[in-house]
């Protein structure tokens, strides 16, 4: 167990140094977004293009990691749409914010730091294929759900919904920092060294930091009022969608596609295990959901300190 804690533990104790580091004052609420933007602006994006550009692209084509994670993410996206809909009657939009709680993990923020630890450099290519379903199947899909719950004017089509959808992608740097790895590596370039040292400078930047960024951001967060809501998420989050997502990846080979390695199949569990992203109040505060997905965010992430360790010891048992 104490080698398990060895992986987890650090990733906590840098979580809660970002949030005595604001909760003291040495920071401030407005340096936890500055980070955050050179986070997802530049670190991430180069530690993704490092991560494709410097592999052979038979190692980055691993569709059987696509299809676990997507299956078994998306599976339990539909699952808990339709159970917050009809069997809780709760409206579109509200449904829809549920979901992605359940859903949509923290993949750059803190699963990559517990997959790194867990198995090491080939963290970097299940990130890159957690950011691909997360951003081109899952947030799409919620985020147009959520929008077609709006009544009236306010409601948006399919088509502007897709035309937003494909304008964020276009402008998301990380999408862009996978384009450009994969084509490097499928082109076989070979990265000059100043570039390439600058590139993996940036990318070291990201794991400690964002862990540190999603402590400071906790701050104020409070759970009063919305007990039972926020543990329904916190257990769709932290059990059930790693669930599917093992359901899922175990599922492959008995329909005659080829089983994940040892080192995927941990990568591809955990990233489903870790909580949800980071954003996910900033999203919700659009339609006025901000309370609900703020105190979920904050309960799920203190509470998969836990949850993750057990999963890993199973994992690795």
């Amino acid at each position: 167990m104490l080698d398990i804690l060895a992986i987890t533990g650090p990733i906590y104790l840098c979580i809660a140094l970002g949030y005595a580091a604001v909760r003291w004052r040495v920071f401030t609420a407005t340096d936890m977004r500055v980070l955050g933007k050179f986070v997802i602006q530049f670190a991430l994006p180069a530690l993704l293009f490092n991560a494709l550009a410097s592999r052979p692209i038979a190692e980055l084509l691993q569709p059987a990691y696509l299809l676990a994670f997507g299956i078994g993410s998306v599976g339990m996206l539909l699952a808990s749409l339709w159970f917050a809909r009809q069997v809780q009657g709760r409206g579109l939009t509200e449904s829809a914010y549920m979901a992605m709680g359940m859903s949509c993990g923290n993949s750059a923020y803190i699963g990559y730091p517990v997959v790194l630890l867990a198995i090491g450099p080939l963290a970097g290519v299940a990130l890159a294929m957690n950011v691909l379903v997360e951003n081109l199947v899952k947030l799409p899909l919620l985020l147009t759900a959520a929008d077609m719950g709006v009544s009236g004017a306010a409601r948006t089509s399919w088509s502007r919904a897709v035309r937003q959808i494909l304008g964020r992608l276009a402008r998301n740097p990380m999408i862009v920092a996978i384009v450009l790895g994969f084509v490097v590596a499928l082109l076989g370039w070979p990265l000059p060294s100043v570039l390439s040292r600058t590139v993996k400078l940036l990318g070291a930047a990201s794991g400690g930091l964002a862990l540190f960024i999603i402590g400071g951001t906790l701050v104020g967060l409070q759970v009063r009022g919305l007990r039972l809501q926020v543990a329904q998420i916190a257990v769709g989050k932290l059990l059930l969608h790693p669930a599917a997502v093992w359901a899922a990846a175990a599922l492959l080979p008995l329909l005659g596609l080829p089983a994940l390695s040892e080192e995927l199949r941990i990568a591809v569990v955990l990233s489903a295990a870790v909580p949800m992203l980071g954003i996910y109040p900033l999203l919700a505060q659009r339609h006025g959901y901000e309370g609900f997905t703020a105190a979920a965010l904050l309960a799920t992430t203190a509470a998969s300190f836990p949850t993750l360790s057990a999963i890993l010891w199973l994992m690795k048992g």
